[in-house]
Formats: structure tokens, sequence, C-alpha cells
């Protein structure tokens, strides 16, 4: 079984207000947001723009999210 962790460039924790902040001041289509949670918890609710990935689905749908870009999960 692949490690997704090894695919990510691990940075420090973003609190909210540097997150709104971040995600405010760049356009959408620079940053990723990605919801790692499942597909109820995200149809209650998300982020606008998250993309919903659940977390057990995520090594085999890496392909899908582009590396260049800065990634915000949660």
């Amino acid at each position: 079984m692949m490690k997704w962790l090894q695919f990510i460039t691990p940075v420090k924790s973003m609190d909210y207000e540097q997150t709104q902040t971040y995600i405010t001041d760049h356009p959408a289509e620079d940053i990723t947001i990605l919801d790692v949670r499942q597909p109820s918890e995200y149809e209650q609710s998300h982020i606008p723009g998250a993309r919903l990935i659940p977390l057990p689905q995520l090594p085999d749908r890496l392909s899908e999210i582009n590396p260049v870009k800065p990634i915000f999960v949660y």
C-alpha cells in the first residue's frame, strides 16, 4: 500500500484566520481546498470550492490533485 503523506510537503498548521486570509488573497484556481471527510459530512457543510476526496480513498485518487498548487486539507 502506498503512503499518501510522502507526496505532501508538511507545513505548520494554520488557524482559521490565517487560512481565511490566504484563501481570500489568492485566486481559487491557484489553490486546492481538499475535504477528506465523509460524503455525508461534506453534504452538511463544506468550504465553498472544496474538493471532496474521503481520506480512505485518497491513496487511490492522488492523481486528481495538482501537486504544484498549495493544498489545504481538512
